[in-house]
């Protein structure tokens, strides 16, 4: 969106972009053009097309893993490559010497491998805040990621052959195989393969691989960009390591910043008497978030950097842009909630968002464009919920662009939302993370741990970023800090006035609007002449006409190119937007 501030008149330009589903020539890596894309990166897009981020896979917890009445001595698990893995890697696991192929075997990638999931409480009680009452009970230590040997067209007609025994030079028994492809990311811990029969519902293990490690568990990894200021003369990089030594990020012509390190344990984690999924099976190390700022710059300008150290390594060089500082003129910038990730080959995951991948790949078209100026993800930001690892999965995921313009984000329920944490509502949303791994990812300007609301300027925009998750009544920290923000723009240097969060004060799915939200915050944005209203929470796209209790105050109008105009020069009201569509398959709208 484009922000023009002419001299007389104020005109908001919103050209309706609507992030749809994947189709098989679109390109899934937000990283890769679409000529070298790995092919399965191209197969699974169909498999993720409709995918509602609900399966069998995603409920697998908390089971005694029994081993298979299985005698069969040729079984053999095979991983493709070398002992020790890179940051990146497409493995072929080649399972081998199966007797008789079914439809319920699969295989997991399990990290760490030396994970103790030979026994667990097999008591109904413990799945609660896994959404699941019904199929009960699962495996203890969640599998990273998992496929069904099926996946292999040739697996259940047995077309990869071998004999394993020959009587008078004629085979007289044969075994089947299949080969499957795993999209493995640096995460530090070593990981093991491992077979199993009876599917997600009945798992028991048929055979292990053995263990691999990555060959530098401590490389510095997934930088990504935040402004901390107004001036566009600092700007903070954020990355994770194996290694808890402060390294460096080295930027411009010869300057350098140490970096600050945090972490995080799994005694960080919310959990009742019932262990949450962060405490428990979800939990995975997540090393050590380092974070350093990079001072002495000049605004819409372009550097490079590198993070790291010589004795852990150090990035690949990184070009990028800092944000028009707050009281200049023109600013494009992008906004969007609820994304999370998909995998980029055909193993399932704990949660996929399957518009994602391409939404990620617009957004890296659009950095690569110069058209971008800063990112602002305004909530439900990885969906580990309380599956760590997979944030590894999502730094992955937008450091290609968020390594090169600002990413600002605000917390949701996906990463805040827990019973008795102090979120406004109590929801089992952030499987125990309550806001810790998402603070610690992304550390934004905000006054103080668990207070996540924030104002920033960039050009001629006043962003009020707030969370929905906190307390945003009226006798409220939050709503006087509110107050106070949106009061004290001075509307001659940044005329324009964006607020921001989760979740939706308008939407046509009433049940997911919150009506104290809207009666204590709406008058808000009129008294203080708020011009554009940015939520997502819902997976949809809508906008409003110039609205307030739920009168239209003014329609916007057509330009000669067909984009909608609204003239704020004689305001009335502001616009919202609903834009929590850049993960989810997009929900349906209500015929009322």
């Amino acid at each position: 969106m484009e922000l023009h501030i002419p001299t007389q008149i104020a005109i908001v330009s919103i050209p309706i972009i609507l992030f749809t589903c994947i189709s098989s020539s679109s390109s899934l890596s937000s990283s890769l053009s679409p000529s070298n894309l790995h092919p399965l990166v191209v197969d699974s897009m169909l498999e993720h097309l409709n995918y509602t981020a609900i399966s069998e896979f995603r409920l697998l917890n908390r089971r005694r893993i029994l081993e298979c009445s299985d005698g069969n001595p040729y079984l053999q698990i095979n991983v493709s490559g070398n002992a020790t893995m890179g940051d990146e890697e497409y493995l072929t696991v080649n399972v081998t010497g199966v007797l008789v192929p079914a439809d319920n075997h699969w295989i997991a990638m399990i990290s760490p491998s030396d994970a103790d999931a030979s026994y667990c409480p097999l008591n109904k009680v413990m799945y609660v805040q896994t959404g699941d009452l019904s199929h009960l009970p699962l495996l203890c230590h969640y599998p990273v990621k998992a496929q069904y040997l099926s996946r292999d067209p040739d697996y259940l007609s047995c077309k990869k052959k071998e004999c394993k025994e020959y009587k008078d030079g004629q085979c007289v028994l044969t075994t089947c195989g299949s080969s499957l492809t795993f999209h493995v990311l640096n995460i530090r811990t070593d990981i093991e393969f491992v077979l199993f029969a009876g599917g997600f519902t009945i798992p028991c293990v048929l055979k292990r691989s053995n263990s691999l490690t990555f060959a530098n568990p401590n490389q510095p990894l997934y930088g990504h960009l935040s402004s901390i200021d107004s001036t566009g003369t600092s700007m903070r990089i954020t990355w994770v390591s194996g290694g808890k030594e402060p390294q460096k990020v080295q930027y411009g012509d010869g300057k350098s910043q140490t970096s600050e390190v945090s972490s995080f344990s799994r005694d960080d984690m919310c959990s009742k008497v019932v262990p949450s999924p962060a405490k428990d099976f979800g939990w995975h190390d997540p090393g050590y978030i380092h974070s350093a700022v990079m001072t002495g710059l000049q605004p819409s300008t372009s550097y490079s950097y590198k993070y790291g150290s010589d004795s852990v390594g150090w990035s690949n060089k990184v070009q990028f842009r800092t944000p028009p500082a707050g009281g200049s003129n023109e600013l494009k910038f992008l906004a969007y909630g609820d994304m999370g990730k998909a995998p980029l080959d055909d193993t399932v995951e704990h949660y996929i968002q399957p518009g994602s991948v391409s939404v990620a790949k617009a957004v890296l078209d659009d950095v690569d464009s110069g058209n971008v100026d800063a990112i602002f993800h305004i909530g439900d930001i990885s969906y580990a919920t309380g599956f760590l690892v997979e944030w590894d999965f999502f730094l992955h995921h937008i450091s290609p662009f968020a390594s090169r313009v600002s990413y600002m984000t605000a917390i949701g329920n996906h990463e805040r939302g827990y019973v008795d944490s102090g979120a406004r509502y109590i929801t089992p949303d952030s499987g125990g993370e309550c806001g810790i791994p998402y603070e610690t990812y992304f550390p934004m300007p905000t006054p103080a741990k668990d207070k996540p609301w924030y104002s920033i300027e960039q050009a001629s925009v006043h962003f009020t970023v707030i969370s929905t998750e906190h307390d945003w009544s009226e006798n409220s920290e939050q709503y006087q800090w509110m107050k106070g923000d949106m009061a004290s723009v001075d509307r001659s240097k940044t005329p324009w006035l964006v607020f921001m969060g989760l979740k939706t004060l308008k939407t046509t799915d009433i049940k997911c609007a919150d009506p104290i939200f809207l009666d204590a915050v709406e008058p808000l944005l009129l008294d203080n002449k708020a011009d554009l209203v940015l939520f997502g929470h819902m997976h949809n796209y809508e906008r409003t006409c110039s609205v307030f209790q739920n009168e239209c105050k003014a329609m916007p109008k057509k330009d000669q190119s067909g984009v909608d105009i609204y003239d704020h020069s004689n305001y009335s009201a502001p616009v919202q937007v609903v834009i929590g569509m850049a993960g989810f398959r997009l929900g349906e709208f209500t015929d009322k």
